[in-house]
């Protein structure tokens, strides 16, 4: 019996070992160097903050790196354990992301107006950030197994809408209208490639907009609001303060950037929020046009790797996880450069493995983490 569990015990290692050498270390290589560009960028964005003693602050840098530690660490975990063996706690991971947000108009605190963070001390979490990943699981298990039962059907589209939308509503009352717009990002991809119809997609489409239209007539939706979201289309719009001299800051950035803690904008506190919503404006005037395009051609690179893995996995659980991952990625590089140079509504989305901000940098490396785990499980 002792030999067998040793024999047991071997072949489990060295079945760790076969899983580790089948991991796409292209992925790895390039989220690396991501974190690695936003690590620096927020050491600039913050190095001239200083004490009440006139020291520098280094906190902020200081608790970015820990959570790069932590994220990368819960990376490792996610990409180990087989993906196949998650599907049986979906439910759990649903109900713990519908108690984290629910939790927050008990025990939340309030920040700019929204009641979207836990306070624990010397750092906050953001639960919508990690219920991106008990969105993903859950609609690519919903959408994998109702698309193998009987094909996709109408009535399975509107259910799966209804598991996610419980969510959204909760991010909704926070209120958060950026992170809704990214689980809208997510599911759509979802629903998209698990080969939704095209008169569902009409449907669904009529349903929101008249869901938007009640929302806005009982007052659910101020006009302040929608003058936030609709001031990037308007120069003169009070509210784009933030998004002018932004735009300040990458223009004068130029081809090759004013140098690495060189930015006039940056050093002098021009933009609000520069080392979390505005970190695009920070690397655009400091590593200039080159800066900027390095950073996306990365973004490219990884996305193009996730969808490729996508296109290995052995089932529908686990292409749609990756495609989860591709649209929450993709979307939130969007919209946070975008935003940052005017073309995109103001919603305060960060941007994924650049921006300050621990839930974000947690949540999306184990994200990488579970496409990783579907490229190392791609074959039986």
């Amino acid at each position: 019996m002792t030999a067998l569990r040793a024999g047991r015990a071997d072949f489990n290692d060295r079945e760790q070992g076969h899983i580790l050498l089948r991991l796409d270390l292209s992925i790895i290589v390039a989220t690396a160097a991501l974190v690695a560009l936003g690590s620096l960028v927020v050491y600039s964005a913050t190095r001239g903050v200083l004490t009440e003693e006139d020291i520098p602050n280094r906190s902020v840098i200081n608790k970015q790196l820990i959570f790069v530690g932590v994220g990368f660490v819960a990376a490792a975990g996610a990409s180990i354990v087989d993906y196949r063996r998650i599907r049986a706690f979906v439910p759990l991971f649903y109900t713990a992301s519908l108690l984290g947000l629910a939790g927050l108009f008990v025990f939340g605190s309030e920040f700019n107006n929204a009641t979207s963070w836990y306070s624990l001390g010397f750092i906050t979490l953001q639960p919508s950030e990690f219920a991106k990943l008990g969105l993903i699981v859950t609609m690519a298990a919903w959408f994998s197994h109702a698309r193998s039962e009987k094909g996709l059907r109408f009535i399975d589209v509107l259910a799966g809408l209804a598991l996610s939308g419980v969510l959204a509503a909760l991010v909704l009352a926070q209120p958060d209208y950026g992170t809704v717009m990214v689980y809208g990002a997510i599911v759509a991809a979802i629903v998209m490639i698990a080969g939704v119809r095209p008169a569902h997609v009409v449907a669904v489409i009529g349903m929101l907009l008249v869901g938007l239209v009640y929302a806005f007539n009982t007052g659910q939706i101020q006009a302040y609001q929608i003058e936030r979201f609709t001031a990037f289309a308007d120069p003169d719009a009070q509210v784009r303060y933030n998004v002018n001299q932004s735009e300040i800051a990458i223009g004068s950035g130029g081809l090759r950037g004013s140098g690495l803690f060189n930015g006039t904008q940056n050093n002098n506190s021009l933009v609000p929020e520069k080392e979390t919503d505005f970190i695009f404006s920070v690397l655009g005037e400091e590593l200039g046009f080159v800066g900027g395009a390095a950073m996306l051609l990365l973004f490219g690179f990884l996305l193009l790797r996730i969808w490729r893995v996508a296109h290995l996995a052995e089932n529908d659980f686990g292409r749609l996880i990756c495609i989860g991952v591709f649209a929450m990625i993709l979307f939130q590089a969007f919209q946070s450069v975008g935003m940052n140079m005017g073309m995109m509504p103001v919603t305060g989305i960060p941007l994924p493995l650049i921006s300050a901000g621990g839930s974000s940098m947690i949540t999306t490396l184990i994200a990488v983490g579970l496409v990783e785990n579907v490229h190392a499980h791609r074959l039986r």
